[in-house]
């Protein structure tokens, strides 16, 4: 079996690389370069614009050294385009919205499970394979995406809008091993290139940034005030609503009074920011979302569970929730218990057990059926007449 692996020039994907040679599998690598800081503007907030070598070529390099000592080819492949008309720009639409988009699931639908599976295809490759914590689970002859054993670094959340017809023509070699064991795998093998790199942070395939200035290369700044939602009162400067996630703690720099406070609503034509201090946190909690756009990694006679567990973000443990399907794409997800800072433009991942069933963005976020930001500004506008 021809496998085309995506080789990122860091020690997961190359560990990947490994096994699946041991396995018998003809194996060839191929690198992505999917981000141009030049082109792209990438100028404010990024620490490495002055050096030498630009990282993704320091990655190139990296990943050249593992396939050479792995003895396995390297083909070396551009998306750049693809990553800014599909990735990109619907991010910075999103954050135009004060929505807070998720850069890695876009980069996955879009770019490793879309361009990069139909340039596998297209050259003569059966499957492709790639580093993420993830696994797959054949039942009936459908291969369902299934949570890595290393729970700590699963990465089903972020695969969760990738078509179920790339699952199926996909191979995740290290679904059964824990990080640890990765690293040990590179040691013992020499792989000096990655055995103690660190693993990439920041966006994916941009890298680390100063987030707030890398926004200002391609969305203006613009000071508002922040605003206390349960008193109606100006507490401090915001440099731009967009910059700003709902229950944001850190950065802020809010210091005439007490904290910590957090970050609940947004008013982006107004350009307002609305905080709760952390006596009323009650202000962060929801008790049901509309989720859209949703992505089913499933054969079309699954029985989806009325009860099953959510993630509304990647670190989050598994939350108890009920799921209806207002359409063949959109869902309504209610959690009576209630869960802090459920948010729109994130995604909202759906799993029944090891099974992850798909996902999709959170539209709208409700306490009791009522908006919650529409009741945030209500309150607000209550607060301005009640002080004329």
């Amino acid at each position: 079996m021809k496998v085309l692996l995506g080789l990122s020039g860091g020690v997961d994907s190359a560990i990947a690389a490994y096994l699946l040679k041991e396995q018998g599998y003809d194996v060839t690598c191929c690198f992505m370069r999917n981000w141009d800081s030049f082109a792209n503007n990438d100028i404010e907030g990024n620490p490495t614009i002055m050096d030498d070598t630009c990282p993704q070529e320091q990655d190139y390099q990296d990943a050249l050294a593992v396939a050479n000592h792995l003895g396995l080819k390297l083909l070396r492949v551009d998306f750049i385009k693809e990553y800014w008309d599909h990735v990109f720009k619907t991010f910075l639409d999103e954050y135009e919205k004060g929505r807070t988009p998720n850069p890695d699931i876009l980069c996955n639908k879009y770019i490793k499970f879309d361009s990069f599976f139909e340039f596998a295809l297209k050259n003569g490759f059966d499957v492709v394979a790639t580093g993420h914590y993830a696994s797959t689970t054949n039942i009936d002859g459908f291969n369902y995406l299934t949570r890595a054993a290393d729970t700590n670094k699963d990465q089903t959340y972020f695969l969760c809008q990738v078509n179920k017809n790339a699952i199926q023509k996909t191979m995740f070699p290290l679904g059964k091993l824990i990080k640890p064991q990765v690293r040990q795998y590179a040691a013992d093998l020499n792989l000096e290139s990655v055995a103690t790199k660190k693993d990439s942070t920041g966006i994916c395939f941009i890298g680390e940034r100063d987030f707030r200035k890398f926004l200002t290369n391609y969305l203006p700044s613009k000071e508002g005030n922040i605003v206390d939602i349960d008193t109606g009162k100006v507490v401090g400067r915001h440099i731009g609503v967009l910059y700003y996630t709902i229950g944001q703690r850190k950065g802020l720099d809010i210091s005439d009074c007490a904290g910590p406070w957090f970050v609940v609503g947004k008013d982006v034509k107004q350009n307002v920011l609305f905080v709760c201090h952390n006596s009323h946190k009650e202000w962060l909690y929801s008790t049901s979302c509309i989720v859209s756009g949703v992505n089913w990694i499933l054969p079309d006679s699954y029985k989806i569970p009325e009860k099953c567990t959510a993630k509304f973000r990647y670190r989050q443990p598994d939350q108890d929730v009920y799921l209806k399907k207002i359409d063949d794409t959109t869902i309504l997800l209610s959690y009576p218990q209630k869960i802090s800072s459920v948010t729109c433009g994130q995604e909202a991942v759906v799993y029944d057990g090891n099974i992850c069933m798909g996902g999709g963005v959170i539209d709208q976020v409700f306490i009791n059926d009522e908006d919650l930001n529409e009741k945030i500004l209500l309150t607000y506008q209550e607060k301005l007449n009640g002080n004329h």
